[in-house]
């Protein structure tokens, strides 16, 4: 059967890179938890051919994660660069490769994880490959640490399949993506936050704008991926701790700089602003939790950064693009507050179990149902804008 390229390209669905992927990377954050609680508690056997928390490791990694990371790139680069977005039967086939991934970890007990780790790892190279492309073709070199970033988390990746196969557990590899994303949202962060705070502060006629991008910036900046490095390479080593904890205060004071707490009438901002707040979270839990991991749990101080800066900052990407790209107002309605409500919820939940402990699996219960409901409150609001074009 053959594929019409030019009536592909009028599908709404296929017309811009957010939307595909903003709607199956939401689709899949409530999927993934769905079958990872019914995995977990022994209602659901789907055997994914590798441990169950390994599974739900890099399916939020680079599933989730992966698929909104391709949808606002596929978006923000074609502005970047001046050059047409992605569409049509190419975006139609990365999506291809990103749904194959999905389905290959799904089958991976009957079919075997080395089948499944080769589709899954093919998905972000693409990625990467057409990013790179695209800048060098608009000359656009600024703009070209993204898109090696993307490759790199793509050979993060394939380490992580590599030493699943290999050591039955891919430790090394989980690090090092979580600080691979991390540092694209510090990156993309620094960009996208003072950058619309200060547009809707000066629509404000507000005098107090965020701060220009200057050598403190690039200070926190250089502190964080040193202490991503050595918290990847060097977990245990002293060093390690002190650089997450000066990343930390350095990240509190970059976002102390972009003017936030002006911007709270306007939840549609102050959300990035409550997003990026947990990357200097991050850094400081970790940190402690190096010190005193009998006191703080490394795995739950893990999830300011994983549920945190990763979820919070996602949806806030998500919902602002979708309405800015579809026609609709540059604001929150109560339902989309409703849906940031919740998804803050959900790593308030999961980070409450370092202070009550005791009560782990009500505190776990009540983060998932939060989690499932901030997605799935995005799929019935937003839908119908990435669905259907706006008549």
């Amino acid at each position: 059967m053959r594929i019409d390229a030019a009536r592909t390209e009028a599908w709404p669905l296929l017309s811009y890179g957010f939307r595909p992927f903003f709607f199956g990377g939401a689709i899949w954050a409530v999927a993934a938890m769905v079958l990872w609680i019914g995995m977990i508690t022994g209602n659901l056997d789907l055997a994914p051919g590798l441990p169950l928390v390994s599974w739900h490791v890099h399916e939020f990694l680079f599933g989730y994660v992966g698929a909104i990371v391709a949808g606002f790139l596929l978006t923000a680069v074609p502005n970047w660069t001046g050059r047409p977005p992605l569409r049509g039967v190419p975006l139609l086939a990365l999506l291809a490769l990103w749904i194959a991934g999905r389905c290959a970890f799904l089958l991976s007990g009957w079919t075997g994880y080395a089948a499944a780790a080769f589709i899954d790892a093919l998905f972000l190279p693409a990625l990467a490959l057409l990013i790179l492309r695209e800048v060098r073709a608009a000359e656009n070199k600024g703009n070209v640490r993204i898109g090696i970033l993307v490759f790199v988390l793509a050979l993060a990746n394939i380490l992580f399949h590599t030493e699943m196969i290999v050591y039955g557990q891919a430790a090394f590899a989980t690090r090092g993506s979580i600080s691979l994303i991390i540092l694209l949202i510090m990156l993309i962060g620094g960009r996208i936050v003072p950058n619309f705070t200060r547009n809707w502060l000066a629509g404000k006629g507000s005098h107090r704008l965020p701060a220009q991008m200057d050598r403190f910036d690039y200070a926190a900046l250089a502190t964080g991926a040193v202490a991503l490095a050595l918290w990847t390479f060097l977990p245990a080593a002293p060093l390690t701790c002190l650089f997450l904890l000066a990343a930390g205060a350095l990240h509190t004071v970059r976002l102390g700089r972009w003017s936030g707490w002006l911007t709270m009438r306007e939840p549609l901002v102050f959300i990035l602003h409550a997003g990026y707040a947990f990357i200097p979270l991050g850094f400081a839990l970790v940190g402690l939790s190096l010190i005193w991991p009998d006191v703080l749990s490394p795995s739950v101080a893990l999830h300011a950064w994983t549920t945190g800066a990763m979820g919070v900052m996602t949806l806030a990407i998500m919902t602002r693009a979708t309405r800015g790209h579809s026609g609709r107002p540059l604001t929150a309605p109560p339902s989309t507050q409703l849906i940031y409500l919740c998804v803050v919820a959900a790593v308030t939940f999961r980070l409450t179990e370092l202070v009550f402990p005791d009560a782990a699996l009500t505190l776990y219960a009540l983060s998932a149902i939060a989690w499932i409901a901030a997605f799935a409150g995005f799929l019935i609001i937003y839908s119908p804008m990435l669905l259907f074009s706006r008549s």
